[in-house]
């Protein structure tokens, strides 16, 4: 395991800016298609059944389909990280990918609490991570690699 590592806090942060970026760059201009100025002006929670597909089913099952064929976002390849299942290494079960998608409301809701732990553990574990038994990984060496040529 000495050539990967844990990814930490601040990659993560990273990968998720990305990621919600990506994200926005989708649903900002659908959503101003279907309800123009009036998504941004209303004072409504939700604006429909179909306000709440747009911006919680379809980025929770895009979220999920990432990480069950690939083991990562975008922002987290940007980042080189995986989603490993915490105990064998192997790639984690679509059981364990949604589960660990409804920890982050878990983890979210008291502070960001369980967000920021990632920073404090050994084991760069966020509530979401420890709720789905998976941990975030990356190769440790990243950068180019040290190539040297024989001389005859």
């Amino acid at each position: 395991m000495n050539e990967f590592e844990y990814v930490g806090f601040w990659p993560r942060v990273g990968a998720a800016l990305i990621d919600s970026l990506l994200l926005m760059l989708i649903i900002v201009p659908v959503s101003l298609m279907i309800w123009g100025d009036e998504y941004f002006l209303s004072d409504a929670f939700f604006l429909g059944p179909l306000d709440v597909v747009l911006n919680y089913v379809l980025p929770a099952i895009a979220v999920i389909m990432f990480w069950v064929y690939l083991q990562a976002t975008p922002g987290k390849m940007a980042v080189s990280a995986k989603i490993l299942d915490a105990k064998t290494g192997r790639p984690a079960s679509t059981g364990q990918l949604i589960l660990r998608y409804i920890g982050y409301y878990v983890a979210t809701l008291p502070l960001l609490l369980g967000i920021i732990w990632v920073a404090f553990d050994p084991r760069k574990q966020g509530w979401h991570d420890k709720i789905a038994g998976t941990v975030v990984i990356r190769p440790r060496y990243r950068g180019p690699q040290t190539v040297t040529f024989e001389r005859d």
